[in-house]
């Protein structure tokens, strides 16, 4: 598919705005692909939706099964409850205690996601693209207004092309390649690891892995820990916390960003300056930034001693 100048200026702007979406291979994304991609072949077979779609939509929306909206209604697609007589589950989206269809198995989304697209005359022209043309059908979701956010054709397609999803479009057989592809990642799995019920697969928790400044990290999730996340990320605790510049008695607050890679000598060419605003910190800036505090301090000629002020100019680069 030849993508147009325009397409692709918005595609980098779309992945700057948030902060270079990427995802690394984790084990909760292997193992419910490795459950679910022979049913989304043959969704595929029977409704004409590519499976690469499917997969991507049910990982984007479920957090690979393992978000507690996708345990407890086992809805792995996000469908609101228009039109419909079965069971509900209410939960905080873009407004508060919305209504979502709720199902008695995760096969039963399965179904009810094809049925929801094929009966919708907003999502008829999908259907004429080519059964392997996942942007066309990412983008074409997006603007049918399956999803609000600005960024989710991006995001499907990342998913797709970092899982090599676009594999199974069509029922190619191919499965067995990925399957023994990320052999070597499952096998690292022991018997004394502790897993997330999640239904019908069960998989480690884990975390959506993004950038900035080209440096990864993780947004921590309730009940997390430094030494949790080291573990996930095969390293130790120490190297974590030097990762990002704490002590050893530094606890995690939800919603924190955690490096799980060495920061930069400096930030981004788009951020030379940062005026310092009410309650940040030197530790804080350095983490928007993905900037080490050293660095942070040589650039501005300050003494180590020294803290941010509001209203500060602080060199970036």
């Amino acid at each position: 598919m030849i993508i147009s100048l325009r397409s692709r200026i918005l595609y980098m702007l779309l992945f700057v705005s948030v902060l270079s979406f990427t995802q690394t291979r984790n084990r909760a994304y292997i193992s419910y692909i490795d459950q679910y991609y022979q049913v989304a072949e043959r969704q595929q077979k029977e409704h004409g939706i590519p499976a690469s779609i499917i997969l991507a939509q049910g990982l984007l929306e479920s957090g690979a099964g393992q978000s507690s909206f996708a345990r407890e209604s086992n809805n792995h697609f996000g469908i609101k409850c228009n039109d419909w007589n079965g069971e509900k589950y209410y939960h905080d989206d873009e407004t508060k205690n919305e209504c979502f269809r709720k199902y008695s198995q995760v096969l039963d989304s399965y179904e009810d996601h094809a049925a929801f697209l094929k009966n919708r005359s907003r999502y008829a022209f999908l259907f004429k693209l080519n059964p392997t043309d996942y942007e066309g059908w990412a983008h074409g979701l997006k603007k049918a207004g399956y999803a609000t956010d600005p960024a989710y054709a991006y995001k499907l397609i990342s998913i797709i092309e970092n899982y090599n999803l676009h594999q199974y479009d069509l029922g190619e057989n191919s499965s067995n390649n990925f399957i023994a592809a990320n052999e070597n990642s499952k096998n690292k799995l022991t018997k004394n690891e502790n897993h997330v019920s999640m239904g019908t697969i069960s998989a480690l928790a884990t975390h959506l892995v993004v950038k900035v400044n080209k440096v990864k990290f993780v947004s921590s999730l309730p009940g997390d820990t430094y030494a949790a996340i080291a573990a996930e990320f095969n390293m130790t605790e120490e190297r974590l916390r030097g990762y990002n510049e704490i002590n050893s008695s530094t606890d995690l607050n939800q919603g924190t960003r955690v490096f799980i890679d060495l920061k930069r000598d400096k930030a981004p060419k788009e951020n030379l300056t940062h005026v310092v605003q009410l309650g940040e910190s030197m530790h804080s800036i350095s983490q928007d930034y993905g900037i080490k505090i050293i660095s942070l301090y040589k650039l501005n000629n300050m003494a180590f001693t020294e803290g941010a002020k509001s209203g500060q100019l602080l060199k970036l680069r």
